[in-house]
């Protein structure tokens, strides 16, 4: 296995050779070989061990393992330790998706900090084959049916040519010590009941089980590479991606017959699981919108729009004092004194100076603000005039207020405030130009 796992890095895992290397090790058996594989190859590594708090005792005596091994062997070691049940209930989210998610946040911060280069796991290929059954039982695009990964980002799986069996093998002729997880025994979750229960009566029906899963995978990946080509070539012609927003053209998408196999693959990326309501999008009326945890998909008119959460914060607020004459951020603008009123423009106001409170300021909209729209006697709620110009959710959070202290000048480029219009006894004319 030894020889196996050399001709491996060297053949496809080149890259890592001669790179600082963080190795997940929990002290069960996968990780353990893996430790081993890497000292007998002299690689550059240290090893990072997360305790749960999961299991009491057992987690802390994973722990005491883990560490005592990685100075029999003079590995440098990293120990975190997660009150992992506290933040799932904290965040309603399952015990085993907080814990992925503290882990490899924990491990990105060490490669940040301290300079390792990749994160090595002991993932092997009987784990590939469940993931491939979990995706496939739950329902999969072609990408969930690939199996693991062997790299993704700065994360490198490097004995996913490896069975369960060979690595058992291998510890044992090699007396190489590791930690049994009791969980692991239990049914309690869809993967050990894979294990258990599915994989040994398809291993019985099909010796050859996993070379035949190895040759389902290679299939996949090429008809995956296949639709990826027709994925990014369609992209071009239908997305429109803009500062902060991505733009999908629906009439066009839809005069192809796949157009959902187009949208699940350009907005999985971004967490949306909720299939039936993204294609509902389609036919719905503007401001119809879906969530992911960190993204907003909103139909307006014959559009898509795609925009991150925080992209719809209104806290930003930015100042001008009176000597300025221009603004580079976050617009472009220019102020200066004019003595009439010329070139009247939806990018171009002017105003009475004199009746202005300096410092101005720039900021987003806020629940409740109100203004006197330019030509009208009375007042209106920013939020009335956004619904009777059909702002769509994107066009509200991105919209700029330019403020003379707490009232609103001009709702940049779309709409000036009547009091602050110049008259006939106006002294002092400023000129407030917006480069869109």
């Amino acid at each position: 296995m030894l020889l196996k796992f050399q001709n491996h890095l060297n053949t496809n895992l080149s890259f890592i050779k001669g790179k600082k290397l963080l190795l997940a090790v929990s002290g069960g058996i996968d990780s353990m070989v893996l430790v081993h594989l890497c000292h007998q190859l002299k690689l550059d590594f240290a090893i990072a061990h997360c305790n749960f708090q999961l299991r009491g005792a057992e987690s802390n005596q994973d722990e005491a393992f883990v560490t005592h091994q990685a100075e029999l062997l003079k590995i440098p070691i990293f120990n975190e330790r997660f009150d992992t049940q506290t933040f799932a209930e904290q965040q309603k989210l399952s015990i085993q998706v907080v814990a992925r998610n503290l882990r490899y946040e924990w491990f990105y911060s060490l490669l940040a900090n301290l300079n390792f280069d990749y994160i090595l796991t002991g993932h092997h290929l009987d784990d590939s084959l469940e993931t491939f059954l979990i995706n496939f039982t739950r329902g999969s695009g072609i990408e969930g049916l690939t199996g693991i990964p062997e790299q993704n980002d700065k994360i490198v799986r490097p004995l996913l040519v490896f069975s369960r069996k060979e690595i058992e093998t291998y510890a044992v002729d090699n007396q190489i010590p590791w930690r049994e997880d009791s969980s692991n025994a239990s049914d309690k979750y869809l993967r050990n009941k894979l294990r258990h229960d599915v994989i040994p009566v398809l291993k019985e029906l099909n010796p050859s089980l996993l070379a035949s899963f190895e040759n389902t995978v290679l299939h996949l990946k090429q008809t995956q590479s296949l639709a990826d080509d027709a994925v990014n070539h369609l992209y071009q012609t239908v997305v429109n991606e803009e500062e902060n927003l991505t733009v999908i053209d629906l009439k066009k998408l839809l005069k192809y017959r796949n157009y959902k196999a187009y949208l699940y693959q350009w907005l999985q990326p971004f967490g949306f699981s909720d299939w039936t309501a993204v294609y509902d999008l389609l036919e719905a009326q503007s401001g119809k919108q879906v969530f992911s945890d960190s993204h907003i998909l909103l139909k307006n008119r014959g559009v898509l729009l795609l925009f991150s959460k925080q992209n719809t914060t209104n806290e930003e607020v930015y100042w001008i004092v009176k000597e300025q004459t221009e603004v580079k951020v976050p617009l472009k603008m220019s102020f200066c004194n004019v003595s009439d009123i010329s070139n009247q423009m939806s990018n171009v106001i002017f105003v009475d100076e004199d009746l202005l409170e300096f410092p101005l300021t720039l900021r987003r909209w806020q629940e409740g603000d109100v203004f006197q729209p330019s030509g009208m006697t009375g007042k209106k709620k920013l939020s009335k005039f956004f619904k009777d110009e059909k702002y769509s959710l994107w066009d509200k959070a991105n919209a700029w207020l330019l403020c003379s202290d707490d009232k609103i000048v001009w709702i940049v480029g779309k709409r000036a405030d009547e009091r602050f219009k110049p008259t006939t006894n106006t002294t002092k004319i400023l000129k407030i130009n917006f480069e869109a």
